[in-house]
Order: C-alpha cells, then sequence, then structure tokens
C-alpha cells in the first residue's frame, strides 16, 4: 500500500509530496498532469521488475514512436530537459507468503518502509541506445519505526487494522548507497536481513551485503532482491510490482474465455468469465462449517453469482442473476447476466459501462487480486445518477481500516483520476484532491508544474506542508446535480457504519458557492 510519494524532475511533477489513503480521488480539469502521477507510480513500479531502459519505454510517450527518454524528464525548453529524477515511496507491505523467482517463501522484518530512487540522464549514445541511458544515483531502502507511525501514517485506522500489519524486527536499512552522486565508484549495497528467515552464515544471521557500482547497473537493485538474503526487499519489490493501471478495455471484456485460460483478470478487464469462473467453483481453505458439513461447491457457486448480481443491481434495477456458462461442445466460458424478464444476455451485448462495473463487481471478490489499482475516470459509460454506486463498489475494493487486514479484507488499494464535477461531488472530502498547475521558477525562469491540494479540515492538513485548494478553484465542481435516490452513500461503506463520511457536497463551508453557482447556471 503506498501512503505518501515525493517526485521531483519526472514530467511536469516538481516538488510534489502526495499522501494516499487506501482510497483517493485525483480530480483536475485535462492537462494538469493526473495521469503524470500514475505514470510515476507505473515507473517504479515497472523499474522492481524491469531493467531501467526497458521500464522507461514502458511509460507512455506523447513525442511520437520514437522514442526518446529525455522524454520522462522535466522539460525546461524546447529540446531542453532536466537532468536528474528522484522518488520517494513509503509503503506498507504483506508481512510473508509472496515468494521469489525460485518458489522460496518470505517473510518480511519490517513492512514500513520508504524507498528511494534518484535517476540521472546519461548522453552516452549508440547503436542500441540513440537517445542516451539512464543511470542510478541513489538507491535506498530502510524501514520506517513504530514510534514514527504517527508522522507517517496520518489518515484515520484502528489499531486492529495497523496492528495486524505493522512488524519492525530488524535494521534499519535494506538497500543503501555509499558515495555521493558525482562520485563515480560509488556503490549500492543490498543488505541481508537480521533476524530474518536468512541463513546463517558461520553461526550469525543477517549481516551480509552485497555490493554493486552504481554506475554500470543496468537495473534498480530492489529488482534484484531474493527470499534467501532479503526477504524484506522482496516483499517490497513485490509490493511495487503489484502498483497497476486499471484500463478496461470493452473488447477485452466481451471476450469468452477457452477452458485453459488464466482464473486472474487482466488490468485490460481480459479473462473475465474464467475468473468469475474459478471464483464460484473453487472453495477457499478459509470456507468454515455450517451445521459440521463443509460448504459444497454448489453452494458456494451460488453465493458468488449472487454478490455479483446483488452489486450489478445498484447499477441496474433489472438484473436478475450473473453466471457464466459453460460450453463443453466448443470449450468456452461465457459470461451471462439474466434481467428480470428472464432473458439471458451474454457479455458481448452489454454496454461498456455495464462491463466496467461487473468488471469491479467480480475484481472485489478475488482476494487473490492485492495492492493498488489505479484507475482513470471511472464514471465514462455510467448514467450520473449512478455514480455514487461506481464510487461506493470502489472504496469497498480498498481495504477497510477499521478491520484487521486478513483473507476478507485484502490489503488493497484504489486511487482514480477524474474532472466529472458529478465525481467530485460525492467523493468524501477527506479521499479528495485537486490538481491543477503551478507556476514555477527555477534557473531564473518560469516553468508550469503541477500542484496537488486538498481540502481545509480534513486529515490532510496535518500535515504542514500541505496545500490547500482556496473553495473559489472549486466552483467548476460544484454542481448541482445529487443523486438523492442514493443519498444513503455518503454514511460510507465501512463495516462501522456509525461514523458518518462527509463529501464535498454535505460541508456547509461550500454550500454559499453551490448555491452561487446554481444562480450562475440557471
Amino acid at each position: 500500500m503506498l501512503t505518501r510519494l515525493k517526485v521531483s524532475g519526472f514530467k511536469n511533477l516538481i516538488d510534489v509530496d502526495i499522501r494516499f489513503s487506501p482510497f483517493t480521488c485525483i480530480a483536475g480539469a485535462n492537462g494538469v498532469g493526473k495521469s503524470n502521477l500514475f505514470d510515476a507510480i507505473q515507473f517504479l513500479s515497472a523499474l522492481s521488475d524491469h531493467p531501467l531502459m526497458e521500464a522507461a519505454r514502458s511509460i507512455r510517450d506523447e513525442g511520437g514512436i520514437s522514442y526518446d527518454v529525455r522524454r520522462l524528464f522535466h522539460c525546461l525548453e524546447k529540446d531542453s530537459y532536466d537532468k536528474e529524477m528522484s522518488f520517494e515511496a513509503e509503503m506498507l507491505i504483506p508481512s510473508q507468503g509472496i515468494v521469489d523467482d525460485l518458489g522460496q517463501e518470505a517473510k518480511a522484518s519490517s513492512t514500513f518502509l520508504r524507498y528511494t530512487l534518484i535517476l540521472a540522464y546519461r548522453n552516452e549514445q549508440s547503436f542500441l541506445k540513440p537517445f542516451g541511458s539512464l543511470e542510478i544515483l541513489k538507491e535506498e531502502l530502510i524501514r520506517i519505526n513504530k514510534s514514527d507511525i504517527p508522522t507517517h501514517l496520518v489518515f484515520d485506522y484502528s489499531k486492529l487494522w495497523i496492528n495486524s500489519l505493522f512488524i519492525s524486527r530488524s535494521r534499519g536499512e535494506y538497500i543503501s548507497t555509499e558515495g555521493d552522486k558525482n562520485d563515480d565508484t560509488r556503490m549500492i549495497r543490498l543488505h541481508q536481513d537480521s533476524g530474518s528467515s536468512g541463513r546463517k552464515q558461520g553461526g550469525i544471521v543477517g549481516g551480509k551485503k552485497r555490493e554493486f557500482p552504481a554506475r554500470t547497473l543496468p537495473r534498480t537493485v530492489i529488482s534484484e532482491s531474493n527470499a534467501i538474503d532479503s526477504p524484506t526487499a522482496l516483499l517490497a519489490r513485490r509490493e511495487m510490482q503489484s502498483w497497476r493501471i486499471l484500463q478496461l478495455e470493452p473488447s477485452s471484456l466481451r471476450k469468452p474465455d477457452d477452458f485453459m485460460a488464466k482464473p486472474i483478470m487482466g488490468m485490460d478487464g481480459s479473462h473475465l468469465p474464467s475468473t468469475l469462473f474459478h471464483l464460484a467453483t473453487t472453495l477457499k481453505e478459509e470456507d468454515g462449517f455450517n451445521q459440521n458439513r463443509k460448504r459444497t461447491i454448489e453452494e458456494n457457486e451460488q453465493e458468488i453469482y449472487s454478490q455479483v448480481a446483488n452489486t450489478l443491481s445498484e447499477l441496474i434495477h433489472d438484473v436478475s442473476s450473473v453466471s457464466v456458462d459453460k460450453d463443453d461442445r466448443r470449450e468456452l466460458l461465457t459470461l451471462m447476466v439474466q434481467g428480470r424478464d428472464g432473458t439471458s444476455h451474454p457479455a458481448r451485448s452489454l454496454s461498456d459501462g455495464t462491463l466496467r462495473f461487473l468488471a469491479l463487481a467480480i475484481l472485489k471478490l478475488d482476494h487473490t487480486t492485492q495492492g493498488l489499482l489505479c484507475l482513470e475516470e471511472p464514471e465514462n459509460g455510467i448514467h450520473p445518477e449512478r455514480i455514487p454506486a461506481i464510487l461506493k463498489l470502489l472504496q469497498s475494493i480498498s481495504t477497510d481500516v477499521n478491520e484487521p487486514v486478513d483473507i476478507d479484507n485484502p490489503l488493497r488499494q484504489v486511487i482514480i483520476n477524474t474532472h466529472s464535477p458529478a465525481v467530485v461531488l460525492q467523493v468524501p472530502d477527506d479521499s479528495l484532491v485537486i490538481a491543477d498547475l503551478k507556476e514555477i521558477f527555477k534557473k531564473k525562469k518560469q516553468y508550469n508544474g503541477v500542484r496537488f491540494s486538498c481540502l481545509e479540515n480534513t486529515w490532510r492538513t496535518k500535515d504542514k506542508v500541505a496545500s490547500i485548494i482556496p473553495k473559489g478553484r472549486l466552483l467548476g465542481y460544484l454542481n448541482p446535480v445529487i443523486n438523492e435516490e442514493l443519498e444513503e452513500y455518503s454514511n460510507g461503506v465501512s463495516k462501522n457504519k456509525s461514523k458518518k463520511r462527509q463529501r464535498l457536497v454535505d460541508r456547509e463551508d461550500m454550500q454559499p458557492y453551490i448555491t452561487g453557482f446554481k444562480e450562475i447556471i440557471l
């Protein structure tokens, strides 16, 4: 779970410092840099798994087919870019259960970590690198101590939740850099966990380290971690690999699956029938006994399909059931939705919005899908009256901070971006971050960079450096369209129903602006 991200020198992200909770909504006009924040998260994820240049090429390029790695750096003026970019990510990671490439299980000795990475552009062009390459100036992975939790984790959460997550029983550093960034002999060290599941060396556990010359490293050190020497670094790597952008494509959502398809939904929405069929026909080990009898597959299948249908009915009232048709002759699995009149509709005949909503409903039940999910403009294809339903569903996918993390409450996080007033009005105010452009003066020149601001009197203002959005800048979002039919959404989706979650439209300090905006448009 990504709790804080600092970025500077990447595209138009200059001195950005933003905190995240389990559910965060980034709102802003087109072109201000909302997607650049997603690109930065995706870039860090790619760097944890791929060589530097391969990770750079995986990020969307607005400059054309011929990719120039310099386009990832902040543009100073035409054909002139910053020489460095820096990232600092604070994260909560799972404590165990993830294996390395050789099938070894990893157990973390610390679960609250800070990862720092500074990259530079190296102008050493060759036939294979016509636009130069990237160089690591600094890489660091350190633990965050228990005494520092209130400073670093400022959103509201219960003791049950944090106690089920937090572990700290080892050294303070797992990756470190020796030498100044201008020193060509600097080394990056990967430290063995102390007191972890690492192997013994001469009767002593931990203490060993591997060193790498920074200047010639083709990839990050964290991407080379394993469960034997560095299980905590490996779990941090797995956490970063789970930071993904969910881009649900209607063409992928509509496709049936063959019997051998992966039972894991792709980030484009592919393998939706296979995923739902697997969830419905596979019993979890944690399924309990009912009158001394284990739940049967038929009972599990009925329950899973009913849960998906009930969730989908919040968007489409005419839904009677959801199921997967198993065609033994053609060996195909097809997703089916049945209306109250008894008519069955295959996925290929459903609307784009219905398919996206259905995919999220299935994702909610798939507890094997963990980590951070970024989603752009989730309101696309959804009627404004049903926007509270999609927001409620997205929040239910993320971890519930009032309950301990377990198989029924996985460590999942959702970040969305939008420019829709209808979405902004319905989002809890402490989950809302506003993105707009700010003027940056650097080397006696003026540039435009993105700024992320919050509403006053929310948990984000506990951070003294937080930027507070002026109320006047919210006029574009104060749209009077309010869904009275689903007004109960303001109570939130937490299992703890006693605490009401306030939205922007509910705030008393916004009422004069909403009234004024109504008069303007009417």
